[in-house]
């Protein structure tokens, strides 16, 4: 059974890393090189994701019936708004910041997301880290400081948006492995993709229609396929993967994800990266990996050490 677990466990974050990347390319290309509006390219997003999630989950549910009221109880769609509405704004102000900036700048200030998971629990819960978990942020803000100072594409809405971006997420990821290990609800990853993924388009197709967007020549609804495809495959792996390991452990597995897709970025789209950004990429790290190794030693509830999944983007 354990070395099942870590055979699934290994095709899953595989599958995260590659549909992670794709995903990041194709968000890129088809926002700078075909000038899709990020709120478009949301709003297709959604609706591709809600439509594989149905035919996963929604269709065979209509066809068995619903026995169980409890999981479809007023507090469950609660929840199911609550979250879908954190990912409406999140993947809005990804695609945003993804448009205004440089594809690594953005996925550098990603990586900071301990940095927000402090003083999120700080000021929601009143939680205190200790020094050593204190001691590993002063990397990560040097780091994040120094990318920003020296970032040759920085873009002050790009920043804002990236910024807020993290700090919603990481509220957003905290909720989801919550719902995901609650044993009344016992939400699965593909029910929490889809009703998420429902609540998410509803709170945005009134968007897009309020602010008449234009719609993208035919020759790009290919490239916007794949890439909803895409974005759906990388948030259902994102959800298995998270509800088979610990917080920690995917802190560490995110960690090494951001800097590869950093790396990746910088090959594929070729933008210019000067030497004291590349050390400020490299101090916010470091300083993720100390986070997580202190976030170990000092034992703190398993809540407070998750960060980031992006799925999410």
């Amino acid at each position: 059974m354990k070395q099942r677990r870590l055979i699934w466990t290994a095709v899953f974050g595989l599958l995260w890393y590659f549909f992670s990347f794709t995903t990041l390319f194709l968000n890129k290309y088809i926002l700078s090189e075909k000038n899709v509006d990020p709120r478009f390219l949301a709003v297709s997003q959604m609706l591709l994701t809600t439509t594989v999630g149905f035919v996963q989950i929604g269709i065979p549910t209509l066809l068995m019936g619903i026995h169980d009221s409890n999981r479809y109880s007023r507090k469950f769609l609660r929840n199911m708004v609550f979250v879908g509405l954190m990912r409406f704004v999140t993947v809005v102000l990804g695609l945003v910041s993804l448009k205004a900036v440089a594809a690594s700048f953005v996925e550098t200030v990603k990586s900071s997301a301990p940095l927000f998971t402090v003083a999120a629990s700080w000021v929601l819960i009143g939680e205190k880290t200790g020094m050593l978990v204190n001691m590993s942020l002063l990397p990560i803000m040097s780091g994040l400081a120094l990318c920003s100072a020296t970032e040759l594409s920085f873009n002050l809405v790009g920043f804002v948006a990236a910024f807020s971006n993290n700090i919603i997420d990481c509220v957003q990821n905290v909720y989801s492995k919550k719902l995901l290990s609650d044993d009344i609800t016992t939400v699965s990853a593909n029910e929490l993709q889809f009703y998420t993924s429902l609540s998410a388009t509803c709170l945005q197709i009134p968007l897009w229609i309020l602010t008449e967007m234009a719609l993208p020549q035919w020759a790009d609804l290919p490239l916007l396929l794949i890439d909803g495809i895409s974005f759906h495959l990388q948030s259902v792996t994102a959800y298995c993967l998270m509800n088979l390991i610990s917080p920690v452990t995917h802190s560490v597995a995110n960690t090494v994800k951001r800097g590869l897709l950093i790396w990746l970025s910088v090959m594929a789209f070729g933008n210019q990266v000067s030497l004291l950004s590349w050390l400020g990429t490299s101090l916010v790290i470091a300083g993720v990996f100390l986070y997580n190794e202190a976030k170990k030693k000092s034992a703190l509830p398993r809540t407070a050490v998750f960060i980031s999944t992006d799925h999410i983007v």
